[in-house]
């Protein structure tokens, strides 16, 4: 109901750098803005080409595969590039939580199945425990509602909006860039319209983000959540690899700046950010854009999460995503509790009531029993955690922080490889959670992928090949031009690194998605792919593609698809549900007409 919606111009908050968005006080009116050589649909507002800002002007870039960019082609290091701008240090401030254990929690952990039901046995505790973001929404978790759980992912959105409030924590939400919710770029017109929706029904906060770090990617989601008074977040997607160094991140996040991010966020999707570059990435940050508030995010999949965060805390990053103890640690985020000791040993304010943490460890403990059939670790989840630690437990606490203060004046790895040895292996294996498989570094498998691809191999009765798929998946990535393993490049890897595996002869059947991907179609590579791989995605008849992927989508006629199917399709949600995940959305239709 229109009730339960926030005011269409109700500020995005930003309660550490307070730059709020201004309310916008236009008149509701839709009309189309030229983007570049495009036609626009952007919604509220009588806004004419003239006032788009330069920096949203799509400048000519050249493409991947055959026709790589130079710096790409060469693999040149960005330290041969211009020196990168620096506005001089920021003092740190204390660290504040967001809580993922409805979103990324159950997507790492038990492969996004958790249903609003079950959400909203815990959503009502969070609500009160002092956190300004919750992340609710975005993600997998619209595919899995319509699939999986049975749940309208609108009438999701809408009951935990209802639930918070308009003076609760805002919302955030993970969208894929151009890709939205879903899978693959849409046109324009999508994109706006789907983020108008999500903006007005609760929420405000937008975390952006594209799967090869290509800016072109994010400037119509940034342009679009600001127009309707959503906070625009953009999201670096964290890797490794030859070209992948610090000056590359900084050189992304000052791109999405100059597009109009609010803050930027560091996403370490497979847990591969080590302390050690976490301390140059975040001092890079901070020294280039330090008036943006920077988020840390990442997975405990390698052992390496815990002190990286604990590195931002030191550094004064804004906000750490975290999640509690039954929806923490494995492949999701480190736990708050945790988190709470190691605020205590700073002398930092926690910002967080943990008086209720003992229920919502409880009810989330309940649901992922629930849930075990999907749980690829049913007996390593950790038990519940004490307000205090043991002494024993101080101690290493202790001695972690000891190391990554040290390590601030010596620069000496070792000290940080000591203080993961501490927290990872005595203190998370002692709490119950499971011993850290450090092969992933070298796959960069994220969790979500870990969890869903295990329970896809288990289904089919093939789990043992999931070994073999894993190694080979590094290989994928290699010949794909180093993509970042996240969605839905992730995926995508994933599927040709077991096709790969199952016939046993490579890229003799390749997916269509890992043709487009080498193509170009979902974004230009951050290197050149493997020229022999190139040659059978081209002789397939895929074209190399030279522009932003969304310049090769029809813009998509939205009232056409309504009018395409009567009865099934009731009201404007739905038809942008049709046009993400057509086959699953269609079939909660049928289901819902049904009952």
């Amino acid at each position: 109901m229109l009730a339960d919606h926030p005011p269409l111009g109700k500020p995005a908050r930003d309660t550490l750098s307070h730059q709020n968005l201004k309310p916008n006080t236009r008149q509701v009116d839709t009309e189309r803005v030229h983007f570049g050589c495009k036609s626009l649909l952007i919604g509220p507002g009588r806004i004419s080409p003239r006032s788009i800002p330069a920096v949203f002007v799509i400048e000519p870039q050249q493409a991947t595969g055959s026709t790589m960019s130079e710096s790409s082609t060469s693999m040149k290091s960005s330290a041969q590039q211009p020196p990168i701008p620096r506005d001089g240090p920021r003092k740190p401030r204390a660290t504040r939580f967001i809580d993922t254990s409805l979103r990324d929690g159950h997507q790492s952990l038990l492969a996004t199945r958790a249903s609003t039901a079950q959400c909203m046995r815990v959503l009502p505790m969070l609500k009160d425990a002092g956190y300004d973001i919750l992340e609710l929404w975005g993600g997998a978790t619209l595919d899995s509602c319509l699939r999986f759980t049975g749940d309208d992912p609108f009438d999701r959105l809408d009951t935990f909006y209802k639930c918070l409030g308009p003076a609760g924590p805002a919302i955030r939400s993970l969208c894929r860039g151009q890709n939205l919710f879903g899978y693959t770029p849409y046109p324009d017109n999508v994109v706006c319209a789907f983020l108008k929706e999500a903006v007005r029904s609760g929420n405000t906060r937008i975390r952006i983000f594209d799967a090869l770090n290509d800016s072109r990617n994010v400037i119509v989601p940034i342009m679009a959540t600001k127009t309707f008074n959503g906070h625009a977040e953009v999201a670096l997607s964290y890797t490794t690899s030859p070209i992948h160094d610090t000056d590359y991140f900084v050189r992304f996040a000052i791109s999405a700046a100059d597009h109009g991010a609010d803050s930027i966020a560091i996403k370490d999707m497979a847990g591969l950010l080590h302390p050690a570059d976490a301390f140059d990435l975040i001092e890079g940050l901070r020294h280039t854009l330090p008036n943006h508030v920077l988020t840390l995010h990442s997975h405990c999949t390698n052992g390496l999460a815990i002190i990286s965060y604990l590195v931002g805390m030191v550094l004064g990053v804004e906000y750490l995503d975290t999640a509690y103890g039954p929806m923490a640690g494995a492949t999701s985020q480190p736990p708050i509790e945790l988190f709470a000791w190691f605020a205590k040993e700073l002398g930092q304010p926690l910002g967080i009531d943990l008086s209720t943490s003992m229920k919502i460890d409880e009810e989330l403990r309940k649901i992922r029993k629930e849930l075990v059939a999907v749980d690829a670790s049913p007996e390593k989840f950790g038990g519940p955690w004490s307000v205090e630690p043991t002494p024993e437990e101080r101690g290493w606490v202790a001695r972690a922080v000891a190391c990554v203060m040290e390590y601030k004046s010596k620069r000496d790895r070792k000290l940080l490889d000591q203080a993961i040895e501490l927290i990872e292996d005595k203190l998370m294996v002692g709490r119950g959670y499971p011993p850290v498989d450090r092969k992933q570094l070298e796959a960069q498998v994220p969790g979500g992928m870990i969890s869903n691809l295990h329970a896809q191999l288990k289904d089919q009765g093939k789990l043992d090949l999931l070994p073999k798929i894993l190694d080979e998946v590094p290989v994928v990535r290699r010949a794909a031009g180093y993509v970042p393993l996240v969605t839905p490049t992730s995926q995508i890897v994933g599927s040709q690194a077991a096709f790969n595996v199952i016939t046993g002869a490579p890229y003799s059947m390749m997916t269509k998605e890992f043709k487009a991907l080498v193509a170009g179609r979902y974004g230009r590579l951050p290197a050149p792919p493997d020229a022999e791989v190139l040659k059978k995605v081209e002789a397939s008849g895929e074209a190399i593609c030279t522009k932003r992927p969304a310049d090769y989508v029809a813009e998509l006629d939205l009232v056409e698809v309504h009018r395409q199917n009567p009865g099934l399709i009731q009201s404007h949600r739905d038809t942008l549900l049709s046009v993400l995940f057509p086959a699953p959305a269609k079939a909660f239709f049928e289901k819902r007409a049904k009952n």
